[in-house]
């Protein structure tokens, strides 16, 4: 059976990362990472984020930066949880993004996104639709209930 699993060039010890991502999502799977003064970096690390293995490498400066490019899509029901997500991902050094989009620490771009916006946004309605569109291109965290309302005009 083939599978594909996201893996992410870090150019730093590990410990953090996998400390930081696995405090962030319920039922996060990690290896335990406890080490003493002086031991080696952690040079690779397999997380499981909701279901979703990820591998993680400390691979040095070589190919290290991520861009938009790729990014993590984080599909939520609530506007709690996108509050809660945005909150955590971009603390200390995050950086928020347009139309739900945003930066964590290590420069790792991620999509928080209601499970709603797709309803909203494939509408057969394509004025309604486009309403929430428009919406949406004006919004860094998106809001549902903005989202609901542009829809509904």
């Amino acid at each position: 059976m083939l599978s594909i699993t996201p893996f992410l060039w870090f150019d730093t010890d590990l410990a953090e990362p996998i400390e930081f991502y696995t405090s962030i999502f319920p039922d996060a799977a990690s290896p335990e990472v406890r080490r003493a003064a002086g031991e080696a970096p952690i040079f690779t690390a397999t997380i499981e984020l909701c279901g979703q293995p990820l591998i993680l490498m400390n691979g040095g400066p070589v190919h290290a930066g991520f861009t938009e490019a790729i990014s993590l899509f984080v599909s939520v029901e609530t506007q709690e949880a996108i509050d809660e997500l945005w909150e955590r991902l971009t603390v200390n050094g995050g950086e928020p993004g347009r139309c739900g989009w945003l930066k964590d620490r290590y420069g790792l771009s991620w999509q928080i996104v209601p499970t709603v916006l797709g309803t909203l946004l494939g509408s057969p309605d394509r004025t309604r639709a486009q309403q929430a569109i428009e919406a949406m291109m004006q919004m860094d965290r998106l809001d549902i209930a903005q989202l609901q309302a542009a829809y509904d005009r």
